[in-house]
């Protein structure tokens, strides 16, 4: 008998993979805070004999050198990933003992598309596939992007990603269970993925890269390719040379005169909380991230990397939570934090700031004049349809071009809220009269406002 646990990192669209039998496991793509996975290690009553990697990520930093080192598990890698220390280089056909009393082996099968080196490993009972983890190769319904290595190498990468498709379609049986790294939220699929499970059987139906030939398929992949996330530039450098051990122990406390002092000197203070709960009081010049949002994504998008950041959360449980989904994208340290409320964050005598909320309908009801209205969704958001003389800034660019929304009192949106709470509360810091519109985008056309697509 086997097991195949998978562990959600929920905030970043990714699973990580706990597999074996009854006495060791492998573990596949582990996040960096690796205590998670040992704790499920536990619960199993396994020893994790391997970790390995399908490839050198480029939208979280790894915890798999970590958690090799402290369980004492061979660390295996691609043999075609560059990295700075020592490992397992891992080559197309080589197969790995997982369990011997249960018949448990993994079998890597090259499938480059996503990188240049991607691998996936076939896990296979008694000779029989059972299971693949396709990290970034096949999602569900989708394949992993093929533009985050090098510019010149993602059509190439594009057509490497329709064959290795086409690769284990072919090679697998139908039952076999398709377990990828990516496509829950990721920024890593090229696609929006659906389900949350599947196997190579259903993927033959479905999958873009398995029911379209691949001039079709190549073409339909460019030109659905969205914006990547700024800090997937320091992803890949950070795990090619072998990311450090975490350190999750609470951040400094800062008393009201510290966070004045942090914003005085132009660092960023992040309010944890709902966006709502800012709206009503937040301290002047502070930033709202929300902890049950993206926290990771975008904050590590719009913050200059680097910066030092102070976190302001309600619990120390809100703060712990938000620590560990950073460190996943290498903010390591808080400069500092507090918890508790905005009138324990804000000086005595100074007055807290806040700003209007309100829905498509309540613009639609508002004369025009003197509005600005903003639109902070991405490119390919957009290009579905936008309310007609609306600003276009995605969010991810705004922090550095506020100097071009125009004058007046601005109305700000995005898909459902959480974005637009982000842009208000970069417009409300700069001191702009601001609305955050907390709604969800089908509703503006309902609401009377004329929404267009060119």
């Amino acid at each position: 008998m086997f097991f195949v646990d998978t562990i959600e990192v929920s905030g970043l669209g990714n699973r990580s993979h706990l597999a074996g039998g009854e006495r060791t496991a492998v573990v596949v793509d582990p996040p960096r805070d690796i205590d998670r996975l040992i704790a499920a290690a536990a619960r199993r009553g396994v020893r994790i004999s391997h970790v390995v990697e399908t490839h050198v990520h480029n939208d979280y930093v790894t915890g798999g050198l970590e958690l090799a080192r402290v369980t004492g598990a061979a660390y295996l890698v691609p043999a075609g990933a560059r990295v700075s220390y020592d490992r397992v280089p891992v080559h197309d056909g080589d197969r790995l003992e997982i369990d011997a009393t249960a018949g448990l082996s993994l079998r890597a099968l090259a499938t480059p598309g996503h990188t240049p080196h991607h691998t996936s490993y076939v896990l296979e009972e008694h000779g029989t596939a059972v299971a693949v983890f396709t990290g970034g190769s096949l999602l569900i319904g989708t394949v992993g992007r093929p533009d985050l290595v090098e510019p010149r190498l993602t059509e190439d990468l594009a057509r490497a990603q329709h064959a290795s498709a086409h690769r284990l379609a072919a090679e697998l049986p139908d039952d076999t269970a398709v377990l990828p790294t990516h496509g829950f939220g990721s920024f890593c699929s090229s696609g929006r993925a659906e389900g949350g499970s599947t196997t190579i059987g259903e993927e033959k139906t479905r999958n873009e890269a398995l029911v379209r030939d691949v001039d079709s398929f190549v073409t339909a992949l460019l030109a659905g390719l969205d914006d990547v996330p700024a800090y997937y530039a320091h992803m890949g450098p950070a795990n090619t040379a072998g990311p450090a051990p975490v350190d999750l122990t609470p951040p400094a406390v800062a008393d009201a005169e510290e966070i004045a002092a942090r914003l005085t000197a132009g660092e960023w203070v992040v309010d944890l909380r709902n966006r709502v709960a800012f709206a009503e009081g937040h301290v002047a010049g502070s930033l709202n991230f929300e902890a049950e949002g993206q926290l990771a994504t975008y904050l590590a998008w719009l913050i200059p990397w680097g910066k030092p950041v102070t976190l302001l959360a309600e619990s120390a449980g809100q703060l712990a939570a938000a620590q560990r989904e950073l460190v996943r994208v290498g903010i390591d340290r808080p400069a500092a934090a507090a918890t508790g409320g905005p009138a324990r964050w804000a000086r005595r005598g100074e007055s807290l700031a806040s700003f209007r909320r309100a829905t498509f309908a309540d613009l639609a009801g508002r004369p025009r004049d003197g509005v600005v209205v903003l639109d902070v969704r991405r490119d390919a958001e957009r290009a579905t349809g936008f309310v007609a003389g609306s600003v276009h800034l995605p969010l991810h660019t705004l922090h550095h071009r506020l100097h071009e929304v125009p004058e007046g009192q601005v109305w700000v949106h995005c898909a459902g809220g959480m974005r637009a709470a982000i842009a208000a509360s970069l417009l409300d810091a700069a001191g702009r009269d601001v609305v955050a519109v907390d709604d969800s985008f089908d509703a503006a056309e309902r609401a009377g406002l004329t929404v267009r697509t060119a």
